[in-house]
């Protein structure tokens, strides 16, 4: 009787290993030509190797969720808290203790516990910033965050404006300068990095510090750090500009146009890119039959209205069959 069990029990794990094995030879199989599946981990997809038919999509990366480039770091690494952070000065790994006296159901603390949560706070905020340096980094991270906010800047800039920051701070380029000259400078620097650059005047209107001490430390920064920062393209301001002036995907395009052709001629050369911008958006949008105006354009660009007639001829002029 016990043989017969045995048996029995035997047969039926036999039945289920080789039903496992058929369901899994069928997901390793493309639906369309039996050909052989491979995992995309980059993508999140599985691919037939021989077709290449999207199998499956959207799958879930088990993996890490950063990179490590030698066996050490991939040991101090771990998947577990927050992800860390360059924007802020401690990288986002301390305690944060609200000021708002109330507990996690929303109630209002008694007088004792909003005492003790006072001190807290205090010597919190002591041990968070022990040192000079750690002070310094918290205040120009503030900035670089408060003046980004201002320009509707995206994170990536952040960061990058932070990592020059810091990178400015390790490299002592920091004496005989303020801390927001430099803060904002890295945040010039790293709008223009990232293809989505603001003008001077922009950068100088959310600023403390004058116009003139923004420009001098960004090319002292620039150069000490050896940033590979482009001269800035006059159609990297037009989505912004017409997007502003509430004009059209058309009106967008025919200023790019404008502009391009500005460059094969050689008209851009010695200008101002946003005065090259404004200049292409108002006359593309004339030449799309929008309403517009030299005035509305002079305050989303932020220049006068004088360098925009100027240039609008200019632009004119060397576009082929348009006079001025």
């Amino acid at each position: 009787m016990s043989e017969r069990l045995h048996t029995r029990g035997s047969r039926s794990r036999t039945e289920t290993d080789e039903t496992e094995s058929e369901q899994t030879d069928e997901t390793l199989s493309c639906p369309e030509c039996d050909g052989n599946v491979i995992n995309d981990e980059e993508h999140g997809e599985s691919v037939c190797a021989d077709c290449g038919l999207v199998v499956e999509a959207d799958s879930v990366d088990r993996g890490p969720e950063w990179r490590a480039f030698d066996s050490r770091e991939k040991d101090e690494k771990s998947r577990v808290g927050a992800p860390t952070t360059n924007t802020m000065h401690d990288k986002g790994l301390s305690t944060n203790i609200d000021w708002r006296d109330k507990d996690a159901y929303g109630r209002s603390l008694g007088a004792r516990q909003r005492q003790k949560m006072q001190r807290l706070r205090k010597w919190n905020e002591r041990f968070r910033t022990r040192d000079s340096k750690e002070r310094n980094l918290k205040q120009a991270l503030g900035e670089i965050d408060r003046m980004a906010s201002a320009q509707g800047l995206p994170d990536n800039v952040r960061e990058t404006a932070s990592v020059i920051y810091r990178r400015a701070l390790d490299e002592d380029l920091l004496p005989g300068r303020s801390i927001e000259g430099v803060s904002t400078s890295c945040v010039y620097a790293a709008a223009r990095m990232a293809g989505v650059p603001r003008s001077l005047d922009e950068i100088a209107d959310v600023s403390r510090v004058e116009k003139a001490e923004i420009a001098r430390t960004y090319r002292y920064v620039v150069r000490e750090l050896k940033l590979e920062v482009k001269p800035a393209d006059p159609e990297q301001y037009v989505p912004r500009f017409a997007s502003d002036l509430e004009l059209s995907e058309e009106s967008e395009m025919r200023a790019k146009s404008l502009l391009r052709n500005a460059k094969e001629k050689g008209v851009h050369s010695g200008k101002s890119p946003v005065g090259l911008a404004a200049a292409a958006v108002y006359a593309a949008a004339l030449l799309t039959n929008e309403k517009t105006t030299q005035a509305a354009v002079s305050e989303v660009a932020d220049i006068s209205e004088v360098t925009i007639r100027n240039r609008y001829h200019e632009l004119l002029e060397a576009e082929d069959g348009l006079v001025a």
